[in-house]
């Protein structure tokens, strides 16, 4: 059983900068993605920034060249610097893994943490 600890999150003005990191057991030797996706209320559950095992990292293109996603394999950790954060950024943010264990694959979920940023 995965299990993943968020933090970081908060209320920041327009503009401003946030660091969320996620801590996951994971088993020992094992395949896994690490994400992050972002949900408002209504909306479906979005991907922001993914970190795979093969190092091909992708992001949504509404975070582009703002936000960047790092993964400390030794600590089965994943960061994500939020800069220039907007309004429209603001969501509850869901650190993700993605077990490659055998087909097919499992996803583990963070409990949520809450980015505002005013308008």
């Amino acid at each position: 059983q995965v299990q993943l600890v968020e933090s970081g999150g908060g209320k920041v003005q327009p503009g401003g900068s946030l660091k969320l990191s996620c801590a996951a057991s994971v088993p020992p030797f094992s395949l896994y993605d690490m994400a992050w996706y972002r949900q408002v209320p209504g909306k479906e559950r979005d991907l922001v920034a993914v970190f795979p095992w093969d190092g091909k990292i992708n992001y949504a293109d509404s975070v582009k060249g703002r936000f960047t996603i790092s993964r400390d394999n030794p600590n089965h950790t994943v960061n994500l610097q939020m800069n220039s954060l907007q309004p429209e950024d603001t969501a509850v943010y869901y650190c993700n893994v993605k077990l490659h264990t055998g087909p097919p694959p499992r996803d583990y979920w963070g409990q949520g943490t809450q980015v505002t940023v005013p308008s």
